[in-house]
């Protein structure tokens, strides 16, 4: 009881001094005032009015992407976009809703239970809560670290399938066909589309062509014009045009967006009850819009910091898009992460601090009374809207980068058609999860196959391969233990040693660990069971060139005493690793395997990696 007590002690401190590290100011928006003028503030501003226009209407886009009303997507281009300068490092990125996590939360929305499905004004703040809370938990515990593990083609075929869920979710849109259940799968939606083909409509279509029409010169050729604005502005008026009795009102029943009043800005906190009732089915979908949010907003930070030459901490970045996740759920909000375009359009329209997000915050919020008191909104045909998104979506393919992925390795290639054709058919909040397991796998079974080589001296001090043909039977072997020893690698590389250790005529192992890494408690446990089958078999097993790292990991897990179990006073069967003489602990390895034999003739062979062949 009393080592298990000391054991949770140590455990509890360590896990203290890890979340300490993780250096997350609670507040950093408070040394942004010293030395802030009216200059600064002139070019915030400037900035804060170029990325609000941009801003909202992307936000009513992604509303519609996600299968939702204008003001989820309103709302988190004003609170989020408000919120996260207050708390990130990377002062210019601008957080709010995205292409990733809007789509991400349709595929669930459709594919949810009935429950969820009629109630998107409770479930989605909660699953926006839930999401920024995870944000702001793996803040602490770095989290975020976890990142370098997904592969650029898990990202890739992601995006390239979701692009392709948007084009089919919105094509039905333009095309007019409303009040069709299309299921939640690229296949379904495509079903549905040509099941109901007999119910498309030319006036919405024609609208919606216009607005993809114009859509791709403005982004080439007039980037300086808010691409969503404009074309929202001027399809409305041309709707508006041609529902007049001049044009014989041939367009009067196109569907239009809905309004929304000051009732739907009201603040309600999200629903515990509700998270309690439906966890096991809303778990997933926070875990992943967390997910994908901290992997948007560090891929901005990155950019913007390389630009800026802001210091990075990504972990400080994590918490700002967690609270603003946090409070973006006690409004009717989409979940938040940075925006690629909103963030560069800042940086480019000259921001000079992380006022310029939150000045664009309160433009949004002063714009969002006026579209609540104001029927604006009710005079975007929905197709206009659709197609903006659809034309947003085609955007997203990136054939430099699918060529890249195809061409580099073969994991590469699977790991990005897997992952597409997984974000056709399931939810996309299993699908990003399904590549990252698939990278990881294909990565993990690449770094898990060590391969031993055995080598021997010749009489003038010179390493030398041993053929099978030649093989000597040595009574020490020293074996160099070469890079991560984690548990995809540990059990197999023991093996391997195992295998040498079946020679009849050894006697003595030296594990050489001057360039091992990463043991874990899987590494352990084999070193473990390796150490017992010596034993069993009459062999001695030492540990040479010991880095401080493993020794502590050893100490820590019990192994060290094992190892020197019945060793003589004096005598030792590990030997750290001394860095102004590497080869000093091979040499008293090997002294204490003489003594050990009671000889100092012994033959020697040393089994190394077919990468690394030091002579020493």
């Amino acid at each position: 009881m009393r080592n298990l007590q000391h054991s949770a002690r140590i455990g509890l401190r360590g896990l203290y001094l890890f979340i300490r590290r993780g250096s997350v100011d609670p507040f950093p928006v408070r040394h942004a005032f010293a030395g802030y003028t009216w200059g600064k503030a002139g070019h915030d501003l400037k900035a804060a009015m170029d990325v609000a226009l941009v801003g909202l209407p992307q936000g009513m886009a992604f509303a519609a992407m996600a299968g939702l009303d204008s003001i989820y997507g309103i709302m988190a281009a004003t609170v989020g976009t408000f919120l996260a300068p207050l708390f990130t490092r990377c002062s210019l990125t601008v957080s709010g809703p995205s292409n990733a996590t809007a789509f991400m939360l349709a595929s669930f929305m459709m594919a949810a239970s009935p429950t969820i499905q009629a109630s998107p004004h409770i479930y989605v703040p909660l699953i926006v809560f839930m999401a920024g809370a995870l944000c702001v938990a793996g803040a602490f515990v770095k989290a975020t670290e976890l990142l370098q593990f997904v592969s650029r083609s898990v990202l890739v075929g992601y995006i390239t399938g979701a692009a392709t869920l948007i084009i089919a979710s919105q094509l039905r849109y333009v095309m007019g066909i409303h009040d069709v259940d299309a299921g939640s799968s690229f296949f379904s939606m495509t079903s549905a589309i040509w099941e109901n083909i007999d119910k498309a409509q030319w006036q919405p279509m024609v609208l919606g062509g216009l607005s993809f029409l114009l859509f791709i010169p403005l982004r080439r050729y007039m980037k300086w014009l808010p691409a969503f604005a404009t074309i929202l502005a001027v399809m409305s008026v041309v709707n508006w045009a041609l529902c007049r009795p001049e044009f014989g009102g041939v367009f009067a029943h196109v569907r239009m967006l809905r309004d929304f009043t000051m009732s739907d800005l009201v603040c309600t906190p999200p629903s515990i009850s509700a998270a309690a009732q439906n966890l096991a089915e809303l778990l997933p979908i926070a875990i992943g819009v967390a997910f994908l949010s901290t992997l948007e907003q560090t891929v901005m930070s990155k950019t913007i910091s390389a630009k800026t030459g802001e210091p990075l901490n990504l972990n400080q970045d994590t918490f700002a898009v967690g609270m603003a996740n946090i409070g973006s759920a006690f409004t009717t909000s989409l979940p938040c992460s940075a925006s690629l375009t909103r963030s560069m359009l800042n940086y480019k329209s000259g921001a000079a601090t992380r006022f310029s997000g939150i000045y664009c915050g309160l433009i949004c919020l002063g714009i969002t009374f006026v579209l609540a008191n104001v029927p604006l909104i009710s005079r975007i045909p929905h197709s206009v809207l659709a197609a903006l998104v659809l034309a947003n979506a085609v955007s997203l393919f990136d054939h430099k980068l699918l060529r890249i992925c195809f061409r580099s390795t073969p994991g590469d290639a699977v790991a990005l058609v897997v992952t597409f054709i997984a974000a056709l058919m399931l939810p996309l909040h299993l699908a990003i999860f399904i590549g990252v397991v698939i990278s990881v796998s294909l990565f993990l079974r690449k770094a898990a196959k060590p391969e031993l080589v055995e080598y021997t001296m010749d009489d003038r001090g010179t390493l030398l391969q041993v053929s099978d043909t030649a093989r000597r039977l040595p009574q020490i072997s020293i074996v160099h233990v070469e890079g991560d020893l984690f548990f995809g690698a540990a059990d197999l590389f023991c093996k391997q040693v195992a295998r040498i250790a079946e020679d009849p005529s050894l006697a003595v192992i030296i594990l050489r660990m001057r360039n091992a890494r990463n043991l874990d408690a899987t590494s352990v446990c084999a070193l473990e069971e390796l150490l017992r089958f010596t034993r069993e078999k009459g062999r001695h097993l030492i540990l040479s060139g010991a880095s401080r790292e493993v020794y502590r990991v050893l100490r820590k897990s019990g192994l060290l005493d094992l190892l020197q179990e019945n060793v003589p006073t004096g005598e030792s069967n590990f030997f750290l690793l001394e860095p102004k003489n590497p080869n000093m602990s091979t040499r008293r390895a090997l002294m204490r395997a003489q003594q050990l034999l009671g000889r100092s003739d012994a033959d020697i062979s040393i089994y190394t990696t077919s990468t690394s062949h030091e002579n020493n």
